[in-house]
């Protein structure tokens, strides 16, 4: 039996991460698996790689053969190096940034809440009819008010030239 070492497909679509198996190499891609030695994710900022060294030599000492993909992985960890006994076997791999305490990111997000000034609303006023009905309801009192007073005025204002005369 023909043994590969190949990458299994897993996630979503555009949202792809893998499992490094060793599988037979009539299997289908993400079919059964013999072993599984890894993990790849290639979307993470850098690539995520984690392979069990000790179960990928033993896989390549009994002469499975990785696929291209797995075979450039194994040589960003060192493993492929190491199999060979060339040169350079502690790899290229980055290592993973530093995963920042949730507890301590909303502490720090609530300290900045509170230093924020409230004084303005968070959402503007609407603009709509319910303004006008309100202005209309108001200001008609007031103008039957203005109109009366004229009234009178003007009656005082009559009366008065004839009596001066």
């Amino acid at each position: 039996m023909a043994v590969k070492i190949k990458l299994m497909r897993l996630g979503k679509i555009r949202q792809p991460y893998y499992r490094v198996v060793v599988a037979d190499s009539r299997t289908r891609r993400n079919g059964r698996a013999i072993e599984t030695i890894g993990k790849y994710h290639p979307k993470n900022e850098p690539s995520l790689i984690e392979i069990d060294s000790q179960r990928a030599q033993y896989w390549l000492g009994v002469g499975a053969q990785p696929t291209e993909s797995v075979q450039n992985l194994l040589e960003i960890t060192g493993d492929w190096q190491k199999f060979k006994g060339l040169p350079g076997t502690e790899g290229t791999l980055k290592p993973q940034p530093e995963k920042v305490d949730k507890l301590a990111r909303f502490q720090q997000a609530l300290a900045e809440a509170n230093d924020e000034p409230t004084t303005a609303a968070t959402t503007p006023k609407k603009k709509g009819g319910n303004d006008r009905v309100g202005k209309t309801a108001d200001a008609a009192p007031a103008e039957a008010a203005t109109k009366s007073d004229d009234v009178v005025d003007a009656t005082k204002d009559a009366d008065a030239p004839a009596a001066e005369s």
